[in-house]
């Protein structure tokens, strides 16, 4: 699954390596994906948790994200925090 999105006026490009969601209540889910960013500059890859509903036809929007860097101990350290809680 890629989707790209670009912002023209400072050449920043996003783009959903893989996602995954889960559905929730009546009309809610969350939504955990890899996304990159991509500057002139270079790529950064980091990881999205957002939460979003479906519209009465069924599209999705989005409510609120949350973005953590792809470093493996900040990775490990929300994983673990969310078990545990």
């Amino acid at each position: 699954m890629e989707e790209r999105r670009e912002r023209r006026e400072d050449k920043l490009e996003f783009e959903t390596v893989k996602a995954e969601k889960i559905d929730f209540g009546r009309n809610n889910f969350l939504e955990v994906a890899r996304k990159r960013a991509i500057t002139p500059e270079g790529t950064n890859e980091f990881i999205s948790v957002s939460r979003g509903y479906y519209l009465p036809d069924k599209s999705e929007r989005f409510k609120r994200s949350l973005t953590i860097p792809d470093d493996p101990k900040i990775k490990e350290f929300v994983a673990e925090k969310i078990k545990s809680l």
